[in-house]
């Protein structure tokens, strides 16, 4: 039996997202069990009469806002229902959690509650883009840390490298750094000196520079950027894959000629979509922590936030934190 607990609280919509998230993965995962920290009297509104197996409600008496500071968050936020699923975590009573909170009071409180792993400075998040190869470039970082210097760059191509082993499996990954160009002469300091770092390392499957337009195509099984890059371009790709589903079902509905094609290619257009659709990779890891916690879109529906908790699922049963750990030292 795996234990996952969850901020029932967190996100843009909170217990109407997240209770009906729960109840689904529960109905899905015989073997799971989800501790759920929030308003007690809200769960239960939407639970209704029935008690459900294997779902304990865990009351918090105070909730974080998507717009507080993590430093107020961290001092007077002590048993808000993210800092409460995160002492569950660091004392045993769960393996993993999930949250569609602040991100900055979630890395904040990972970092103070669970620690980070010795040779880590700072978690970084990380998540998987399909590509045409059918298996996966993992990003990071995607949101955690703003600012990096090039050592930390490196501490997260270290880390990528590390996910991409346990998650994926197979060859040694090879590690590409984001950048403005392929050149040496391109990007900021940072880049530039954390590409010297890389090249030092023959540890590290590294080959340099690749540029937005390859994250797709398996050039580099792992890219390694700061977080405001990460989290750019993230949102962008979401943004485009929405785009692009949006109008091809438009283009279907235009008019009776087009619904009829739309019917008969509709088998291949929904493994397409099924490929592309961004709610299907929703659940992003923060890695460098000594525990697993994953972050969910703050606007997740209770599809996109199921499949947080199954990403959960699968960094508890990878045992993550551990493998992680050990491949560092």
């Amino acid at each position: 039996m795996v234990t996952l607990a969850v901020d029932a609280m967190g996100g843009d919509f909170g217990p109407d997202v997240t209770v009906p998230a729960v109840l689904r993965a529960l109905s899905e995962q015989q073997d799971l069990r989800v501790l759920l920290f929030g308003e007690e009297s809200k769960m239960r509104a939407l639970l209704g009469p029935r008690n459900v197996d294997r779902l304990s409600l865990c009351h918090a008496e105070q909730v974080i806002g998507m717009g507080e500071s993590p430093a107020v968050a961290l001092r007077t936020k002590k048993q808000s229902s993210m800092a409460l699923m995160l002492h569950a975590v660091n004392d045993g009573k769960a393996d993993g959690c999930v949250s569609a909170g602040n991100t900055g009071a979630l890395m904040a409180l990972s970092r103070h509650i669970l620690k980070t792993s010795d040779s880590i400075d700072r978690p970084a998040i990380i998540s998987a883009l399909p590509r045409e190869d059918g298996r996966h470039t993992f990003v990071l970082d995607l949101g955690a840390n703003v600012g990096c210097d090039s050592e930390q760059l490196y501490q997260f191509a270290v880390m990528g490298q590390a996910v991409a082993q346990v998650l994926d499996g197979g060859r040694k990954p090879t590690v590409a750094l984001l950048n403005i160009g392929s050149e040496d002469i391109k990007g900021n300091d940072q880049v530039k000196a954390a590409n010297d770092l890389l090249r030092g390392d023959e540890d590290l499957n590294y080959i340099g520079y690749v540029e937005g337009s390859d994250l797709f195509t398996g050039k580099a099984d792992v890219v390694v950027c700061d977080g405001f890059v990460g989290n750019v371009a993230l949102k962008t790709i979401e943004g485009l894959a929405r785009y692009v589903m949006s109008e091809v079902r438009r283009e279907f509905n235009r008019n009776w000629w087009h619904r009829i094609f739309g019917l008969l290619v509709a088998p291949l257009w929904r493994r397409v979509e099924q490929r592309i659709n961004p709610s299907g990779y929703n659940g992003a890891a923060f890695v460098g922590l000594r525990g697993v916690v994953v972050k969910s879109h703050g606007n997740a529906d209770a599809a996109e936030f199921n499949q947080a908790i199954c990403s959960a699922r699968q960094y508890v049963d990878k045992k993550l934190p551990d493998k992680i750990e050990s491949l560092l030292k």
